[in-house]
């Protein structure tokens, strides 16, 4: 008689609803993991990173890599059990009491905040592309157009998991790829302007480590992906023979290579051409021809839209989760409507009345996408692996940890720092 083993289950966190989510929506194929970790880690910094820092981009890249392997494999660490949500891994890495409050914080700092940049950013592009595109329209206040923005989550929010936002999620995906290739091709085809200079920019000790700090930021920025990987992977089917982690594994890989061609010629080239008076959006610097650059601006404004998806997705399934177990709320349509709703609704809030909000975030994300990303998944490694002391991958998790830990408080000092400097430009609802 032969015995097969049973396939896994998932950890539920309330035990009176199984959400939709996690109970019907394991069918997704690994490149839907790929398009899904490209759109949720590349966002429009992506044109902000051109400069010097290319080491650090490099190793940011290849820890963060090692840091999405470590949670891709602990996703099914427990043989027959699935941890679905990054907070489900916390209570078993940390315990029941304590492993909420060590990784729910920072988790929804970088998917809270994300969400809110996103929509300054769409309404931003969006505002710039119309400008562009009609020369002698009136002008409309940034506020609206950000309004506008907003207003179409509020239809793509009641999709009811990641499946369901696939189709969104892949022209993201391209979209990103495609005004990536705009800015550093338009780099690459205008060449370096007159006296292009490679120097540091002159200025006193303390403001150059503050600008290295606040640079530190932008980069833990652009990998944030890490807190939604472990939702990302919960929609694809896993069994003894084939476990989710092999799949996932490939889609992360695929999604780490566009992560590089998108990234690497861009610093790359954009320094290359510009030098060290690259703008903080390389595109603003190229200036011509103009219809590329509206399309470009375009194009940001479609990946955003399936960034925001991506990164609420896990946000709609903690909302409603709470709703039925605190209120007992019966699962439903009305659920969804209720609660994504009134998230969008409060997004949006913020996003029009803090349109300088993305300054803010260097200061609160320090807190969110340093630890998700770079330290959180090493500490959770060793607590649940426990690798012999003193062996290479002991040390590699703790130079990780080092690491990310220095980066967490540098990009936290350095946007504290931009707060205070720029706070006399601050505008609400501009």
């Amino acid at each position: 008689m032969v015995t097969t083993s049973p396939p896994p289950k998932e950890v539920v966190s309330d035990d009176k609803w199984k959400e939709e989510p996690v109970d019907n929506a394991r069918r997704a194929k690994w490149w839907y993991s790929t398009f899904h970790t490209v759109t949720a880690m590349i966002g429009a910094g992506v044109l902000s990173l051109p400069g010097p820092g290319t080491m650090v981009l490099v190793i940011s890249w290849c820890m963060t890599l090692n840091t999405m392997w470590q949670m891709i494999q602990l996703h099914e660490c427990v043989p027959g059990t699935r941890f679905d949500r990054y907070i489900d891994l916390g209570r078993h890495a940390f315990g029941p009491k304590f492993g909420p409050w060590i990784v729910l914080p920072q988790q929804m700092i970088v998917q809270v905040g994300c969400d809110i940049v996103y929509m300054v950013t769409g309404g931003k592009c969006l505002k710039k592309f119309v400008e562009m595109a009609c020369a002698n329209c009136t002008p409309v206040k940034q506020s609206y157009w950000i309004v506008i923005f907003g207003s179409l989550h509020f239809f793509l929010s009641q999709l009811p998991n990641f499946n369901s936002v696939a189709g969104v999620s892949l022209a993201a995906a391209i979209m990103s790829l495609s005004y990536s290739t705009i800015a550093w091709a338009g780099c690459l085809s205008k060449g370096q302007v007159e006296n292009v200079s490679y120097a540091y920019k002159k200025t006193s000790p303390a403001d150059y480590m503050f600008r290295v700090f606040n640079a530190l930021g932008q980069i833990s920025f652009a990998f944030a992906g890490h807190a939604v990987v472990l939702e990302i992977q919960a929609t694809i089917p896993s069994t003894p023979e084939k476990p989710s982690r092999i799949p996932m594994w490939k889609g992360a890989l695929g999604a780490y290579f566009i992560n590089a061609i998108c990234y690497f010629p861009v610093a790359l080239i954009g320094y290359w051409a510009f030098g060290q008076d690259v703008d903080d959006n390389v595109l603003i610097d190229l200036k011509k021809p103009a219809w590329l650059i509206a399309a470009a601006n375009l194009m940001v404004v479609v990946h955003v839209i399936g960034s925001y998806q991506v990164y609420a997705m896990p946000v709609f399934d903690m909302l409603e989760r709470m709703m039925v177990k605190k209120m007992n709320f019966p699962p439903g349509i009305a659920l969804r409507l209720i609660t994504r709703s009134a998230y969008v609704a409060f997004t949006l809030f913020v996003g029009v009345t803090f349109p300088f909000f993305g300054d803010l975030l260097g200061f609160f994300g320090g807190f969110g996408f340093a630890p998700t990303s770079y330290f959180l998944p090493c500490i959770m490694w060793l607590r649940i692996k426990k690798p012999k002391r003193y062996s290479i991958q002991w040390l590699v998790n703790w130079v990780c940890i080092f690491i990310g830990v220095f980066i967490m408080l540098a990009s936290t000092v350095g946007g504290f720092r931009n707060i205070i400097t720029d706070a006399s430009t601050y505008r609400f609802y501009t």
